[in-house]
């Protein structure tokens, strides 16, 4: 008996809405499909359905970047950066420079007096060295290699970067190195070096002898300032060896 009454006031309920509908003018109702089409989005506007489909990144525990990285992505984080003391002198923040798919990556100190005022790594005179070198002795375009420092504002007096300063800065560099994803990277002096492999160098013993970093072959060589300073043939062959055992190796891969 309670089912019959439940049914008769349902159908009493569904007469008095249809009887509201004809006052308003409605004489047919839409069909659900149709309706159903109207409040839906189109296919192309609805999340990707399933996991597969969604773009995934894997953050690096290590670094703390992911695997989609952009050098775009590590200048943004880097902003107007006020994080240690080499700010305080600074003219400008040197980034980096070249291709951001290079194969061959040169990792250096810091800027000089000539890059803090063109905003540029490697621009003045052991810069155009290090662009001779690349350009004249592996005969490939400056702008087909990446270069940058391990510090990016110029430390006092052109000194070396302090392990803090290094430290500090070394999160930015880790963002270049995933962001360029080269096959063989160049040291270029000991900071360079000592930060990469993580220990304390002596760059004329290592040079010349393969190291890694994070599965990415290491080639250790002189920085081009202490060639200007020691300027004999046997530093300028041994860093040219250096630099064409590393081409070689980006290539072999």
């Amino acid at each position: 008996m309670g089912d019959a009454r439940e049914a008769r006031q349902l159908l009493a309920s569904a007469r008095a809405w249809l009887e509201e509908l004809g006052e308003e003018g409605i004489e047919t109702l839409p069909r659900l499909q149709e309706a159903a089409a109207e409040v839906s989005p189109a296919p192309s506007q609805l999340e990707p359905a399933t996991a597969e489909e969604r773009p995934l990144q894997t953050l690096d525990p290590a670094t703390g970047w992911g695997d989609t990285v952009s050098l775009e992505d590590v200048r943004e984080r880097l902003g107007d950066c006020r994080r240690c003391r080499l700010c305080e002198a600074r003219s400008r923040i040197v980034f980096g420079d070249g291709n951001p798919d290079a194969d061959l990556m040169f990792v250096g100190e810091g800027p000089g007096a000539d890059e803090d005022a063109q905003g540029l790594p490697f621009v003045g005179r052991a810069g155009q060295l290090l662009t001779g070198m690349i350009e004249k002795g592996l005969e490939i375009p400056r702008s087909q290699v990446y270069i940058c420092n391990i510090v990016k504002c110029r430390p006092p007096k052109n000194r070396a970067p302090q392990s803090d300063e290094a430290q500090t800065c070394r999160e930015f560099l880790d963002g270049q190195i995933a962001a360029v994803k080269p096959r063989v990277i160049v040291s270029l002096g000991k900071p360079a070096a000592s930060l990469l492999l993580g220990r304390e160098v002596y760059i004329t013993r290592l040079r010349g002898q393969w190291q890694q970093y994070r599965d990415i072959p290491v080639m250790p060589t002189l920085h081009p300032a202490f060639v200007l300073r020691q300027y004999t043939a046997e530093n300028r062959r041994n860093v040219w060896n250096d630099l064409k055992q590393a081409l070689e190796r980006s290539r072999a891969q």
